[in-house]
């Protein structure tokens, strides 16, 4: 293959991955993984220690289980933590359901 065809065929690949992702974003726009927290944004971290999706404890920032590190995804103006990478796709699936299990965990109606 020769130099042209492969910048060709990387931008046709870099192009078509920009869509798919844009699509994902576009059906869980009021889902957002979070990275990190900026001191000016209005979200409220909800505090749950336990995460709704599979009922684990969410390890400390740092630390990692057999799945992976603690995560914090946002959903209308509210960060949950989750207990690995693994959940967030459950959460993303059915936001209400989850968030609703994380709120009640913290409220102290288990």
């Amino acid at each position: 293959m020769n130099t042209k065809s492969l910048i060709l065929a990387l931008a046709v690949l870099s192009l078509s991955s920009g869509f798919v992702l844009a699509q994902e974003a576009q059906k869980t726009e009021d889902v957002q993984v979070v990275t990190s927290i900026v001191q000016t944004s209005n979200a409220v971290e909800t505090g749950n220690k336990i995460c709704p999706v599979s009922g684990e404890k969410v390890l400390a920032p740092g630390e990692k289980g057999a799945m992976g590190g603690p995560v914090k995804i946002m959903y209308k103006g509210k960060i949950y933590s989750l207990c690995c990478p693994m959940c967030i796709k459950d959460f993303k699936k059915n936001p209400e359901k989850y968030s609703a299990i994380a709120d009640k965990e913290v409220s102290g109606n288990k």
